[in-house]
């Protein structure tokens, strides 16, 4: 009797033992299984996204107020003049058009932020799941960044060329409204209307997208670990990566600049367009980065910011 009692009392105790981590609210072993066969959470994807969206229409108020610089750069890039030659052309042109196409870059931010921050999101729990811890995570933030440089040429290089066209004080008169330059573009082919100089867009955003989020969260922990508050150093690693990705990819901007300022005539390939701009700069690399700096400071007050409201919306939901 005693050995049987002994027996019963050591088989309720495996039962307890047994459903324990249910009655715990631990996941069993099977079904974290599970939980890895259905992949990332679609809450994240759309936390990116949300973000993303959020930081950049914040920013678009420094857009706003930095447009007269931006107008300002685009004149020294197209016609090689200095800053005072370039303001000299806006203040000619009078204060009613010194805002004349700013509507393609303020919906531009916005739709940027949304697709750049959650494809990327997207892309890196996707490569995340599917490489299994094989790969650096810094890696695989610098590969989503690759693959939504893609995305991000497709959709906005027509946001780009129609700007670029409005910018441009030489269309004023063969082109003097939005719609006129809609028009004109939808009667030329995809390569020569809205995709014109689709090639070097693609080329400068793959290189800066990668740089930006392979270094951004390394750069805001290096300055965590210095004693920098959060906040800080997420601002600060905007800065410093945009003056990383701006200034070596500067001439690739004047490039697609020139390309895209034109509206009909003749139609270059990339290489022979990099050529007559070599050629019109004197074959000089200061003519070629007269406005960098501008476009620098720019840079930096606008992805400092982005990257600062960002990471803080990150961390709430976090």
């Amino acid at each position: 009797m005693l050995e049987q009692h002994r027996l019963r009392s050591r088989r309720k105790t495996l039962k307890r033992t047994a459903i324990q981590p249910r009655e715990m609210g631990e996941i069993p072993a099977d079904s974290n299984k599970k939980h890895d066969q259905k992949g990332p959470d679609a809450a994240t994807w759309f936390h990116s996204y949300m973000h993303g969206g959020t930081s950049s229409l914040i920013s678009t108020l420094t857009t706003l107020v930095t447009f007269p610089v931006y107008k300002t750069v685009f004149r020294q890039q197209l016609h090689s003049t200095s800053v005072r030659g370039a303001v000299a052309q806006l203040y000619a042109e009078g204060p009613w058009k010194l805002y004349r196409g700013v509507v393609p870059p303020l919906l531009m931010r916005t739709l940027n932020g949304t697709l750049l921050f959650g494809l990327q999101g997207t892309l890196l729990e996707q490569l995340s799941f599917w490489s299994k811890s094989v790969f650096p995570r810094e890696a695989l933030q610098a590969l989503a960044g690759l693959g939504t440089a893609v995305a991000e040429a497709l959709v906005f290089t027509p946001f780009e060329r129609v700007q670029n066209v409005l910018q441009n004080s030489g269309n004023d008169r063969s082109l003097p409204t939005l719609r006129s330059i809609l028009v004109r573009l939808s009667q030329q082919t995809l390569a020569a209307g809205y995709y014109r100089a689709l090639l070097p867009i693609l080329v400068r955003n793959a290189l800066g997208n990668s740089l930006y989020f392979g270094l951004k969260d390394p750069t805001s922990s290096a300055l965590r670990d210095h004693g920098f508050s959060p906040l800080a150093s997420s601002f600060t690693s905007g800065v410093v990566n945009s003056i990383m990705i701006s200034l070596p990819f500067y001439p690739l901007s004047v490039l697609v600049a020139n390309m895209q300022a034109q509206v009909g005539g003749e139609s270059v390939g990339v290489r022979a367009s990099a050529l007559q701009l070599w050629q019109a700069r004197q074959r000089r690399v200061a003519l070629l980065y007269r406005g960098g700096l501008l476009v620098v400071l720019r840079s930096c007050i606008t992805w400092g910011i982005t990257t600062a409201i960002y990471d803080q919306l990150e961390r709430r939901t976090g």
